[in-house]
């Protein structure tokens, strides 16, 4: 194995990890800074462009029209990159439609605070611009990933289900399915997993995904299924066979791969291609070399949590940017930059002011890390309490409007398509009979490279 796989995959020697280079896959994500991942390189590798501040100027814009604040996720950097945001923007100040698209692998029946950031985002965008969502539970990826059996990985989706509909979204304008569920009921749905397959060989699959020849044929091409999703024909019931109605993805950019070999096929299928709005990942308690995971309990605060449990959690586990010693801090202050204390209220302290005085407090050694820890104490425990009360009123009832197949209210803004709208025109003759999968230059032969490359 060459030096660079070794890095790339994290090969240890002499007992250490070699992490030169941060890794960031939809499997995996370490970085050997304390101070996470380096989300400038990162847009650079996968070619996305920085939320910068005219875009997050036209969003507030838009959305001061209806009384609403652009989201401190986006403001504080928290969702950062982006993929074609402004054509989405456009189409709304048009008066076009668009739909919002995400997910969740439901491997753990609790999920942590980390699982909350893209559900959050994706509610906002709702209220903002009015949009149905439709929410995907990879039931069938935790299966083929994970020692779970298929009726475990049908009941864990079903539980997360019941957090993401706490979250607060409109049961009239939303959507969630499990893909064990809706892949056997939906024939459009299930045609564009075919089209889609057919559209990626193996060797561009292996070259994205990294996959091995010892894993089952299910890894292959479950990336089709997270693909079916960006086209609004997967959902007859909702958008009435049209397909010029594209979506826009909040996730991690972990799931960027994904979205890249979709963006890349969509023309080729004559789809719309997927917009997306990155973020930033939610660190582990040990601190920001890695993302927070249900596999560990101690790297994660999770939304079953007692407030003694989130108490003992942080005042345990957050890993401090504080000093050695008291009189250290006082004199030289603390790293808010590593201090996941911190890091975890950029997230939930919605209160601009209070945020920049404990960033001032704690980086002057005013404030130390116990009282910090104290402050996340107070934000966390309500935060988790309160989304417990809610998940408590998801009755099965409740449960099932969200995840039945039926027409949404909003169904009747997509009138379907004219099916006259086409004849007359006269079918091109194809010069070449061409396999839809042929390497015409959107292709990635390795996995470095297939990181790196930019997208259009």
């Amino acid at each position: 194995m060459t030096e660079q796989n070794k890095l790339e995959n994290g090969i240890k020697e002499n007992g250490e990890s070699v992490v030169e280079e941060d890794i960031v896959n939809p499997w995996e994500v370490q970085s050997s800074s304390s101070k996470g991942v380096d989300y400038d390189k990162l847009i650079k590798r996968f070619g996305s462009s920085k939320v910068d501040q005219t875009l997050i100027d036209r969003i507030e814009q838009i959305t001061s029209k209806s009384g609403r604040k652009v989201h401190h996720f986006i403001k504080r950097g928290l969702f950062f990159s982006h993929r074609e945001m402004h054509r989405i923007l456009d189409l709304y100040e048009q008066g076009k439609p668009f739909y919002l698209y995400t997910g969740r692998g439901p491997s753990s029946q609790a999920m942590h605070l980390g699982h909350l950031i893209p559900f959050i985002m994706t509610r906002y965008l709702q209220e903002a611009f009015d949009v149905p969502v439709v929410v995907q539970l990879t039931d069938d990826e935790k299966f083929l990933w994970k020692d779970l059996t298929l009726e475990e990985c049908y009941e864990l989706s079903k539980e997360n289900a019941k957090d993401i509909i706490a979250c607060g979204f409109d049961p009239d304008k939303t959507f969630i399915f499990s893909d064990l569920d809706y892949i056997g009921s939906c024939k459009d749905f299930y045609w564009n997993m075919k089209r889609v397959e057919k559209c990626v060989t193996f060797n561009q699959a292996r070259g994205i995904f990294g996959f091995g020849d010892s894993d089952c044929i299910g890894k292959i091409s479950f990336p089709a299924i997270q693909a079916a999703p960006s086209f609004s024909t997967s959902f007859p019931h909702i958008f009435n066979g049209r397909k010029d109605i594209p979506c826009l993805i909040p996730c991690a950019i972990d799931q960027d791969p994904y979205f890249r070999m979709t963006r890349d096929v969509a023309p080729r299928l004559k789809f719309q291609k997927p917009a997306l709005l990155h973020s930033v990942f939610f660190p582990a308690l040990q601190g920001a070399q890695t993302k927070m995971s249900s596999s560990d309990p101690t790297s994660s605060i999770f939304l079953t949590d007692t407030p003694n449990q989130v108490k003992n959690k942080i005042n345990r586990y957050a890993f401090s940017g504080g000093r050695d010693t008291i009189e250290e801090h006082r004199q030289h202050g603390g790293d808010c930059e590593v201090d996941v204390s911190y890091q975890y209220l950029k997230f939930f302290l919605e209160d601009n002011e209070r945020l920049e005085q404990i960033r001032e407090d704690y980086s002057s050694g005013k404030m130390l890390t116990g009282e910090l820890k104290k402050e996340l104490i107070s934000i966390l425990q309500p935060l988790v309490a309160t989304h417990q009360e809610e998940r408590k009123k998801v009755t099965p009832e409740i449960l099932q409007q969200f995840m039945s197949i039926r027409k949404l209210p909003c169904s009747d803004k997509y009138p379907p398509p004219d099916p006259t709208a086409s004849s007359g025109k006269k079918k091109k003759k194809k010069k070449n009979k061409v396999e839809c999968a042929k390497d015409n230059g959107d292709a990635v032969v390795s996995k470095t490279a297939a990181a790196e490359a930019p997208t259009t």
